[in-house]
């Protein structure tokens, strides 16, 4: 049997920031608790939000001490204030960082505990308090997936929480909210949600559904990142990538990932790693030794990123797909190993440790040893 699982509304295009203002006052919400960084404070986007939600009578608190990798801390931080201020409901603002902080909220907020009680799969009881996640980059699909990645500082490692009840309930996705991001975090959050649509094409839990999105959005990733980085103004381009990282999301949030996501997640929690860096970094390693198995999807990943692929036997045409993602990942500036990132070879062996617990790895199409984590590791070096 398979599941689809997406928010129950989802606004795209230019402007629907004010459509997403207008839905939350059709709730009847009266006080919101908004989840972001100090960067989107500082930027005025927060202050924008705000406005509009005073305009329509309902109140906000702020919260804004995301950090890049949200800890347990920051969760327990954000739940405080909610509480302390009697919030009804939640709205993220930003990133992957701060989707993941609130659903950690907004989770808490209905079932008690500890975030960690609920790492690993639906492990919660109740739905989340209602939670509206407003998008300003192209990349995560956190505003609209069941996954939460939580870093627990004690052990140095990112939980995954992937649970149904953390889907939030409107997803808003304006690319105008997105024209302000840097070049360095373009090319990193769309190289995520490459990410995310290659593993989910070649997961063991795909179907046609997540097939389909997930080859489109490669199309476009390939045909619009490049000109979302060097031009950052482009607003077809922005609008464009918005699309292709929602369609990433609804691929992966129903056929889930695989080892690049399971190996990401310790590079991020052991060392404070950017997780699209890493993801971009290990894609083309992970996917090589993935093509031992399903060489045959891969080369339907080569042709989606352009490559012609008349002629090629499976085999070469995943071989021309892990050459299409090093190059795009090239072109946008992506560190090419994880060496520049300072990783340490005689880490390696606690990263697979933790890598092989991982909920995403268990859909991977070939799962591995010990060995070969660290070995794909090396390879990434």
């Amino acid at each position: 049997m398979a599941a689809f699982f997406i928010p129950s509304i989802n606004l795209m295009g230019a402007g629907c920031l004010v459509d997403a203002a207008d839905n939350i006052k059709a709730q009847g919400f009266k006080k919101g608790l908004i989840v972001t960084d100090s960067i989107l404070v500082n930027i005025g986007i927060v202050g924008k939000v705000q406005n509009l939600l005073t305009e329509r009578n309902v109140e906000t608190v702020v919260f804004d001490g995301t950090q890049p990798n949200p800890t347990i801390t920051n969760v327990n931080d954000g739940l405080k204030l909610l509480k302390e201020n009697e919030c009804d409901f939640v709205i993220s603002l930003g990133g992957g960082s701060p989707h993941d902080c609130a659903k950690g909220v907004a989770l808490l907020a209905t079932n008690g505990g500890e975030i960690k009680d609920y790492e690993g799969v639906n492990l919660s009881a109740k739905p989340q308090l209602p939670l509206i996640a407003i998008n300003t980059t192209a990349g995560t699909a956190s505003e609209m997936t069941l996954f939460c990645i939580i870093t627990d500082e004690e052990r140095h490692i990112k939980m995954a929480i992937v649970d149904k009840n953390t889907t939030p309930m409107i997803s808003v996705n304006d690319p105008e909210l997105m024209l302000e991001k840097p070049a360095s975090l373009t090319a990193a959050t769309g190289m995520d949600a490459l990410t995310h649509a290659v593993e989910a094409y070649v997961s063991t839990a795909a179907t046609p559904v997540t097939d389909a999105v997930a080859i489109k959005a490669i199309e476009l990733i390939q045909a619009n990142l490049r000109t979302a980085v060097e031009h950052g103004d482009n607003i077809e381009a922005r609008e464009q990538m918005a699309y292709a990282q929602f369609m990433a999301g609804m691929a992966f949030n129903n056929a889930s990932l695989g080892y690049v996501h399971a190996m990401a997640h310790q590079l991020g929690g052991f060392y404070d790693l950017p997780h699209g860096v890493c993801n971009a970094i290990l894609l083309p390693h992970v996917q090589r030794y993935n093509a031992q198995v399903v060489p045959e999807r891969l080369l339907d990943v080569a042709k989606a990123m352009g490559v012609d692929v008349t002629g090629m036997t499976a085999e070469q045409g995943a071989e021309a797909a892990l050459e299409a993602i090093q190059q795009l990942s090239k072109d946008v500036k992506i560190p090419s190993g994880l060496k520049e990132l300072d990783v340490k070879e005689e880490d390696f062996n606690t990263l697979a440790d933790n890598a092989l617990k991982d909920a995403c790895g268990l859909t991977n199409p070939k799962q591995a040893s010990h060995k070969e984590i660290v070995d794909i590791f090396a390879a990434a070096m």
